[in-house]
């Protein structure tokens, strides 16, 4: 029973967070990290990345990732719910330690505000997505 309370609370949050798409904030981070850091940086972002979209509701996706050929230029994807949500994910205790703990590890940084051509088709790409509850 406590599964099915779960999975209905969770269908029905994203189903809000979906109806309210057109007011998702979603941006591209373009980062490149002195070589020197990159697997300190590495593991500082898995687990920032991992806390803000397991604590935070109105994070939908920090996904990390880096090129294969150049690992030191990495890329995140983030999906936030509303301007709000990102405004209330910069003052968490997990961002503002990635934030100073990684200032040395940062050769540039350029954040690229994005803008959906399909956002209906959003949701479609998370129901792909399954658990092993």
């Amino acid at each position: 029973m406590r599964i099915f309370v779960i999975v209905i609370f969770t269908l029905l949050s994203y189903n809000s967070m979906f109806a309210q798409k057109n007011n998702m904030m979603v941006r591209l981070s373009e980062i490149e990290i002195v070589p020197a850091y990159l697997e300190e940086y590495k593991t500082i972002l898995e687990e920032e990345s991992g806390a803000s979209v397991r604590l935070e509701p109105g994070v939908i996706s920090i996904f990390p990732m880096y090129e294969v050929e150049n690992p030191t230029q990495v890329r995140i994807l983030e999906i936030y719910a509303s301007k709000e949500a990102y405004e209330a994910h910069l003052k968490t205790p997990h961002f503002q330690t990635y934030k100073t703990t990684t200032l040395k590890m940062v050769k540039s940084l350029k954040l690229i505000d994005m803008k959906s051509i399909d956002a209906e088709t959003m949701p479609l790409i998370f129901s792909k997505l399954k658990t092993n509850d």
